[in-house]
């Protein structure tokens, strides 16, 4: 179980080139979430793009105490699924309804997929 504020993107995400590993900081521009961080946040987003080394990414940002406390996506394509499970990232993908809103308080059971909303 996993617990904490929604950091959501309404676009997918690639985390290799769009998060910078050592900070966790969102750093491509075009991205909504530009200049926000990931760390400790339950991070939500429709689905992942891009190279396979964002998986290698999520794993380093457990490594660099910056990751995310947990992920909730649409839709979690081979990248985000691999990366979670490597680094130990609460996953739960295709949620109903999928609508959540920054700054909640969010808690992820993902051995059950479960959501609390607070």
């Amino acid at each position: 179980m996993a617990e904490g504020l929604a950091l959501v993107s309404s676009q997918p995400i690639s985390f290799f080139g769009m998060v910078d590993p050592k900070t966790g900081i969102f750093i491509d521009k075009s991205h909504d979430l530009f200049g926000q961080s990931l760390s400790g946040r339950v991070l939500v987003f429709p689905y992942g793009k891009g190279s396979t080394v964002g998986s290698y990414v999520l794993y380093g940002l457990v490594k660099n105490r910056k990751a995310p406390a947990a992920i909730i996506c649409h839709e979690a394509e081979p990248i985000v699924a691999v990366g979670a499970i490597i680094a130990g990232i609460p996953m739960v993908d295709r949620p109903e309804p999928f609508e959540f809103r920054n700054m909640q308080r969010i808690a992820v059971n993902a051995d059950i997929e479960e959501i609390l909303v607070y």
